[in-house]
């Protein structure tokens, strides 16, 4: 069953509007699909509260029982699982990242970010799990902060995913509402570029 951990040490990079999304068009294909939330703060399962009975299902898991979790799920005939992370823990980040087919990192454009960008490598780079990098809330006409940012990110050994997500206001407002930018309004940016994230990650884990 593909597992993907959406993971960064940086507080704000976007991690869990990123696996809701990616869930819910998981679920679009026919997937069974899972979000797990290792976040004490369960901002995922808060969406998942939101959106009542529809899929996918938010669980709950603390990063001790991530694996035994996945176990269940698995033999639950789960088929998709996103897995979302706290920031600023390493020990939930370490058990995702093991965990997982492909890691996929958040990031905004702005230094602190990027240097965030750097414990996390190292994180994926001891695990040996393809990572790479999202650049996350790029601004319009950003040309020079994105060149900067694939040269930061290039700097710490990662691969930039080449699938970028804007600074689009439809992924706020449809999490407000337990839903995804698809559901409010398929032709938006937004929801295009998802689309293009779920077509490139099923190339990277054969799905």
């Amino acid at each position: 069953m593909p597992i993907v951990a959406i993971v960064s040490q940086k507080g704000g990079s976007g991690k869990t509007t990123l696996a809701i999304h990616l869930a819910v068009r998981a679920v679009a294909s026919g997937k069974l699909t899972y979000v797990i939330d290792t976040d004490p703060q369960a901002t995922a399962a808060a969406w998942g509260d939101w959106r009542g009975d529809y899929q996918p299902e938010v669980i709950t898991s603390p990063p001790a029982r991530l694996t035994r979790t996945i176990q269940t799920l698995t033999k639950g005939g789960g088929e998709f699982i996103v897995i979302d992370t706290p920031p600023h823990a390493d020990a939930a980040a370490r058990e995702a990242v093991k965990a997982a087919d492909l890691v996929l990192i958040p990031t905004r454009l702005r230094a602190f970010d990027l240097h965030a960008i750097e414990a996390t490598a190292e994180l994926v780079g001891f695990a040996g799990t393809p990572a790479f990098v999202l650049l996350n809330a790029v601004p319009a006409r950003a040309t020079r902060q994105v060149d900067a940012a694939i040269q930061a990110v290039d700097g710490y050994g990662l691969k930039v995913c080449p699938v970028r997500f804007g600074e689009r206001a439809a992924f706020h407002q449809a999490s407000a509402t337990g839903e995804v930018a698809a559901e409010i309004n398929v032709e938006t940016k937004a929801a295009a570029e998802v689309e293009a994230l779920w077509q490139w990650v099923g190339q990277q884990i054969g799905n």
